[in-house]
Parts: C-alpha cells; sequence; structure tokens
C-alpha cells in the first residue's frame, strides 16, 4: 500500500486541488486508490460525490484528524487531504503511515513561510528524518514560466526539498474540481497544455508507488464516495 498525503498549514495554498489530481492521475492509470479526507470542511469528499461513476472509481475514507488510523486494508494506494493548520499529533500521526508528503506552496511570502514551517515539523518526525517518508513541494497558482516560478525554486532549493513543477492558474481547474473531476479524466488531446505542469510530479510519484510494497487482500468493499450529481455528458473543461 502507498500512502501519499498533502500537507500544508495555511488555508487556501491548494491542498484539496492537489490531492484530488494525484488521486485522479492514480486512478487513470487503472490503479485502486482512496481519497482520505481529514479535512473538516470535506472539499475532497465533496468533489468524490460529484464524480459520475463512468469516470475512473476512487474511493472516499473520511478522517477524524485527531483519531487517524492505518488505511483499510486491501486499498493499493491511499491520498490524503489534510485541514490548513495542520500540525503536532495529527501530523505525526498521518507521517507515521505516509510514504510521501507533498507540500502545496502558492506565491506569496506567507505562503512560502507556511510551507516553510510545515517542512521543519515533518523534518523533525522519526519516518522522515530515516527516508521512509519521502518529502516534495508542487508550486500552486504559479505560470512556469514566470519569475515566480523561478523565485519559488531558488526557495526550495534553499530548504533542500525538490520542487515537482508548477500548476498554473486556470479557470480548467475549478471546472474540474465542479464536476468531481481532474484532468486525468479527460483525452490527453483535450488537456494537453496542462499536462506538462503534472509531468515530474506524476514521474515521482510513480518512483514512490513503484518503491512501495504491494498490499495484502481484495479491493475495498465498502467505498464512502456518494452519487454524482450530474450525467456524465455535462462533463466540460474551460481554458
Amino acid at each position: 500500500m502507498t500512502v501519499i498525503a498533502v500537507v500544508n498549514r495555511k488555508g487556501g495554498s491548494g491542498k484539496s486541488t492537489l490531492a484530488t489530481h494525484i488521486a485522479g492521475y492514480l486512478a487513470s492509470l487503472g490503479q485502486d486508490v482512496m481519497l482520505g479526507d481529514v479535512d473538516r470542511l470535506q472539499s475532497s469528499r465533496l468533489w468524490l460525490n460529484l464524480r459520475h461513476p463512468q469516470h475512473a472509481r476512487i474511493h472516499g475514507w473520511s478522517i477524524d484528524e485527531d483519531k487517524f488510523a492505518r488505511p483499510p486494508a486491501g486499498v493499493k494506494h491511499v491520498v490524503l487531504d489534510t485541514p490548513g493548520g495542520f500540525r503536532g499529533f495529527g501530523l505525526m500521526k498521518i507521517s507515521m503511515h505516509a510514504d510521501a508528503i507533498v507540500i502545496p506552496a502558492a506565491p506569496g511570502v506567507f505562503d512560502r513561510a507556511a510551507a516553510a514551517e510545515s517542512i521543519k515539523e515533518l523534518r523533525s518526525l522519526p519516518r522522515v528524518i530515516s527516508g521512509k517518508c519521502a518529502l516534495a513541494c508542487v508550486g500552486m497558482r504559479i505560470d512556469g514560466r514566470t519569475r515566480q516560478a523561478a523565485e519559488l525554486e531558488s526557495w526550495a532549493q534553499a530548504q533542500g526539498v525538490p520542487l515537482l513543477g508548477t500548476v498554473r492558474l486556470a479557470q480548467a481547474y475549478a471546472r474540474c474540481l465542479e464536476q468531481g473531476l481532474s484532468i486525468f479524466d479527460f483525452p490527453s488531446a483535450k488537456v494537453g497544455q496542462y499536462l506538462g505542469d503534472w509531468q515530474k510530479l506524476n514521474a515521482w510519484l510513480d518512483t514512490i508507488v513503484s518503491a512501495a510494497p504491494a498490499a495484502p487482500g481484495s479491493p475495498l468493499s465498502r467505498p464512502s464516495a456518494g452519487k454524482a450529481s450530474h450525467p456524465a455528458s455535462g462533463s466540460t473543461l474551460g481554458g
């Protein structure tokens, strides 16, 4: 089983967009994926409830941040969306099971400061210290061709954490979230302008997934994802 958590203390840093797209990418490969929502706002769970059954299936899992337990047996990959302000005991519990933690970093000094504080705390935890849990950053709402991207690259180097690309601000991502979709649910010809933003992250995820031991057991039998609230034919993506 592979467990990938998305963590940043600051709210509005792009955690849910990142978590749903990581889950969407793994599901697009035909993998058995569970999206766990630790956030009280339950943004990822709402996204799952909007998802139409015709798309690659992603199981849901609602989690109490104070009572986090080992992910259910029989699931191949778990992606965890965590809340703003997440730290302390809850973060330690998740790190005990995580194989990788991705820190979204949006432009701005306050966003970088929050991400740096998250990295500092994570580096004090045993599985991160031992190298059993990998850390990486992804720039959110940043065009990779701009000075902001170069500044974030320099910041990530100073933190000693790899920057796995930047995801630009685009209406397409908002439209995906509104329909329970990720860009990986669309034909590549339709979303080609966005796929390059995810290339480094996806390659890193492939490495993490291939290094994790296979989970025994059967596929999850009782997913908590709800039914979609729209017909599949209504799936649209804008620029």
